[in-house]
């Protein structure tokens, strides 16, 4: 015990329970989960197995990666530029846009979606003004298919696409890029060489943060999507609690996760994720 005090800190003791009790409710359920996809409905990796017999199954879960990268692709450029103009706008406007990004975190998922569908749909305000002043004879379908899905999704992600920039932007040496522009470098060439270069650490956490959460979308494909557009989340909840098959779901689950993992054990083989999440560079 004595040792152990030289190395371990008092404090440590104190939360240690707290840590253990965390840890058991976070890792129990995933451990389940990984069990479940190799012994339901028969032990074995029958589950797995689906992925190269299910031509549906494979149909689903590239749906499902096509339109997070779009949306991913999307959510960081429109972020990228959001972030732009805040750090580089008056600080009044800074904190009116930084209170209508953080506004948009306190609304439900469910009543963005739904204002899309009233927005865009055949009877949507949208279709109906463009019908008034001639501009189309037949409502444009923006909605029930990939097009309404990626709609609502690029515009959940934005806000947590700006805030890792933001970060990323705000920690900059202003006096770098005015060193540039002193040394005649005109200002397309001080973003490219000098300033996009800087904030790379912040568009790989905002790239990471979007597809991720992309993955596990179910609200918004369920209404946009019509049931025309069936994403990995939403045929989960399906084998869940319609079909019944709880192996297939697990072992989904489980893809999910280990995709997950992948991605970020290939982004540290390019660069050290401390410093993507916020940390120190060395």
């Amino acid at each position: 015990m004595q040792a152990l005090r030289k190395h371990i800190h008092p404090g440590w003791f104190i939360i240690a329970p707290l840590l253990i009790l965390v840890a058991t409710l976070y890792l129990s359920p995933i451990l389940n989960i990984l069990w479940l996809s190799v012994t339901d409905p028969e032990p074995g990796f029958g589950n797995y197995a689906k992925l190269g017999e299910s031509d549906a199954l494979v149909r689903i879960i590239w749906t499902t990666v096509r339109i997070c990268i779009i949306t991913t692709i999307f959510s960081v450029t429109l972020g990228y530029s959001i972030a732009y103009a805040m750090v580089h706008c008056h600080q009044k406007q800074k904190n009116y846009m930084l209170t209508l990004l953080l506004l948009s975190f306190w609304i439900s998922i469910l009543v963005r979606t739904f204002s899309w569908l009233m927005l865009l749909g055949r009877n949507g305000l949208v279709n109906g003004a463009l019908q008034d002043i001639g501009l189309i004879a037949e409502p444009i379908a923006f909605m029930r298919n990939e097009l309404g899905v990626l709609i609502g999704m690029v515009h959940y992600m934005i806000p947590y696409a700006v805030l890792p920039l933001l970060v990323s932007m705000e920690a900059l040496d202003k006096r770098v890029m005015d060193a540039s522009r002193n040394l005649g470098a005109t200002g397309t060439q001080t973003f490219w060489r000098i300033y996009l270069p800087l904030t790379l650490p912040g568009l790989v956490a905002s790239t990471l943060l979007v597809f991720i959460l992309s993955l596990g979308f179910y609200v918004t494909p369920a209404v946009l999507g019509g049931g025309k557009v069936l994403m990995v989340a939403e045929y989960i909840s399906v084998q869940l609690l319609v079909t019944l098959k709880w192996g297939t779901a697990a072992m989904l689950a489980a893809l999910m996760l280990f995709g997950v993992l992948a991605m970020l054990w290939i982004m540290s083989r390019f660069m050290k994720l401390s410093t993507v999440f916020g940390g120190a560079a060395r």
